[in-house]
This record gives C-alpha cells, sequence and structure tokens, in this order.
C-alpha cells in the first residue's frame, strides 16, 4: 500500500501521546476508518491524509464534508448506538517517507 507508511506514522504518533488503538481500516456499509481509537474513555475516529507538497491541495482540503459524514455514519455503526460521545480527528502527515511533519485536527 503507497501511503502505509503514512498511517503507520500517525499511529505510533498517536499511542506516544496516550491514545490506545481499537481497530485499523475498519469498513463499513458507508466507508472505511482509518483509525479507531480511544483516549480517555472517548471514542475517537481518525481519517488519516498524507500530501508530500501541497500542490494540489493541503492534505485537510481533501476531507470533504461528505467525507466526515461518512465517518459519522461508519462510527454511529460500529459503536452500535447513538448516545455516545464521540470525537473525530484529522491525521495530517505532510512530507515524504523520509522527511515529515504530523498535525492533529479537530473535526466538526
Amino acid at each position: 500500500m503507497k501511503g502505509r507508511w503514512a498511517e503507520d506514522a500517525a499511529l505510533e504518533y498517536l499511542l506516544v501521546r496516550g491514545f490506545t488503538l481499537v481497530a485499523r481500516n475498519r469498513r463499513t456499509p458507508y466507508g472505511e476508518i482509518d483509525l479507531w481509537l480511544e483516549k480517555d474513555g472517548l471514542p475517537v475516529f481518525a481519517e488519516v491524509k498524507q500530501r508530500a507538497s501541497n500542490h494540489y491541495g493541503t492534505p485537510l482540503e481533501s476531507i470533504r464534508p461528505w467525507k466526515l459524514e461518512r465517518m459519522r455514519k461508519s462510527a454511529l455503526y460500529l459503536l452500535g448506538r447513538e448516545d455516545v460521545r464521540v470525537r473525530f480527528l484529522a491525521v495530517l502527515v505532510s512530507g515524504t517517507r523520509a522527511a515529515w511533519r504530523i498535525e492533529l485536527v479537530p473535526l466538526e
């Protein structure tokens, strides 16, 4: 998988910061959740986006409103209930495998 290194880096970054992995690349009828994590008792669903440059837009710009809606539906599907608080994160990886940086952005 071409961008697998970015997802691996994102996961390691989050684990070091106290997140716990629940599942990775979980498919639902609504789409795929890159990383399903937990932190402070809350489920956290993360979309990992990597770009080598901003020539075609930033990693955050590639997360369209429809993608966030699919993430919400997928989260509810995986949790099996609607009365739970959840967090959604964009894990933005800029650069290449040789030199990169990560930024976390809450998604609303």
